[in-house]
C-alpha cells in the first residue's frame, strides 16, 4: 500500500491509497491530475455559463445537460481534495466524518448521473418519436420534477447504509484502497455485521444503475425503429445525430463502471496500481469528457463558445 513511512493512524481516522510504488513520481503525477481537475471544473462551469446566458439555448435538452454538467462539476468538488492532497505529499489521512460525506456524495453523484443520462434518454425518445408534443411533454415543471425525483432518488435511497457506517467498528489495518472514500472499502474494514449494507447495496444498484442502463437501451432501440421509419436518408442522419453526444456520454459513463467492476471481480492478481488508475477513471474520466463531448457535438454549445472566445480576443 502506498503508505508514507512513520505514518500513525489515530482510532479516528483512515489512510487513502495512492499509486502504490509510485510515491518518488507524485509531484509528476500531481501535473496531469491537477490539469484534469482544472478541465473538469472549468469545462463544467463553461458549459452551464454557456446555457445560462444564451436564450436560444433554454429548452429541455439542455436543461437536462445542465443537470448533467452540475452534478460532474460536484463530483470533481467532491474527490478533488483528497487526490491532489496525497499527490502534493500534504496528507492521506482522512477522518471517520469525513470519509462518510465523501462516500455519501461520491455514490449519491454517480446514481444521479445515471439518472440524469436516463432523463436525457427519456427526453431523445420524445423529440424523436413524438415530436410535435416535445415542448408540450417536456414542460418546465415537468422537468423540475423530474430533476426533484433524480435528486431524490439519488440521495436519500443512500443514506440508510451510509449512517449505518457512522456506528460500525473498525478493527481491521485502517488502509483504504483508493485515493477517496468508497462504501465497499469501509465494509472491508469493518469487523461489525455488514449484512445490511452489502444488500441494500446490491439492491441499490440493481435498482439504480443496472435498471437505468436497461431503460436507456430501450429508448434507443424504439428510437433506432423510429428513425427507420423515416423514408429520406438525410432525415434518419439527422435524426440520429442528435442523440450522438448522449450516446458518447452514456458509454464514457457506464464503460469505465464495468471495467472497475471486472478489475475488482476478475483482477486481484493484478498490481494495486491497476486498482487505484480504474478508480480514478470511474471518478474522473465522465467529469472530464462530458463537456468535450458536449462541446465538440452540439452546434448550439460550440458556437456559442467559439462567440464568446472571438470577443475575448
Amino acid at each position: 500500500m502506498s503508505v508514507r513511512p512513520g505514518s500513525k493512524i489515530s482510532n479516528s481516522t483512515f489512510l487513502l491509497t495512492g499509486f502504490p510504488g509510485l510515491e518518488q513520481h507524485y509531484p509528476w503525477l500531481s501535473i496531469p491530475f491537477s490539469c484534469i481537475y482544472v478541465v473538469v471544473l472549468s469545462g463544467n462551469c463553461l458549459v452551464l455559463h454557456v446555457i445560462r446566458t444564451e436564450p436560444s439555448l433554454h429548452e429541455p435538452m439542455f436543461y437536462f445537460l445542465a443537470m448533467l454538467a452540475l452534478t460532474d462539476l460536484c463530483m470533481g468538488l467532491s474527490t478533488a481534495h483528497t487526490v491532489l492532497r496525497i499527490l502534493w505529499g500534504l496528507s492521506q489521512e482522512i477522518g471517520l466524518d469525513a470519509c462518510i460525506a465523501q462516500t455519501f456524495f461520491v455514490h449519491g453523484l454517480s446514481c444521479m448521473e445515471s439518472g440524469v443520462l436516463l432523463a436525457m434518454a427519456f427526453d431523445r425518445f420524445t423529440a424523436i418519436c413524438n415530436p410535435l408534443r416535445y415542448i408540450s411533454i417536456l414542460t418546465n415543471t415537468r422537468i423540475i420534477n423530474i430533476g426533484m425525483v433524480i435528486l431524490g432518488r439519488s440521495f436519500l435511497f443512500i443514506t440508510a447504509p451510509i449512517v449505518r457506517l457512522k456506528f460500525f467498528h473498525y478493527c481491521r489495518p485502517r488502509i483504504l484502497s483508493h485515493s477517496f472514500c468508497l462504501h465497499q472499502d469501509l465494509l472491508q474494514l469493518t469487523c461489525s455485521d455488514i449484512r445490511f449494507n452489502s444488500l441494500y447495496a446490491l439492491a441499490l444498484v440493481i435498482c439504480t444503475l443496472l435498471l437505468d442502463s436497461v431503460l436507456i437501451f430501450i429508448s434507443y432501440t424504439l428510437i433506432l425503429h423510429s428513425v427507420l421509419t423515416i423514408a429520406s436518408r438525410e432525415e434518419r442522419l439527422k435524426s440520429l445525430k442528435t442523440c450522438v453526444s448522449h450516446t458518447c456520454a452514456v458509454l464514457v459513463f457506464y464503460i469505465p463502471i464495468i471495467g472497475l467492476t471486472m478489475v475488482h471481480r476478475f483482477g486481484k492478481h493484478l498490481s494495486p496500481v491497476v486498482h487505484v488508475l480504474m478508480g480514478n477513471i470511474y471518478i474522473l474520466f465522465p467529469p472530464l469528457m462530458n463537456p468535450i463531448i458536449y462541446s465538440i457535438k452540439t452546434q448550439q454549445i460550440r458556437n456559442r463558445i467559439q462567440r464568446w472566445f472571438i470577443k475575448q480576443t
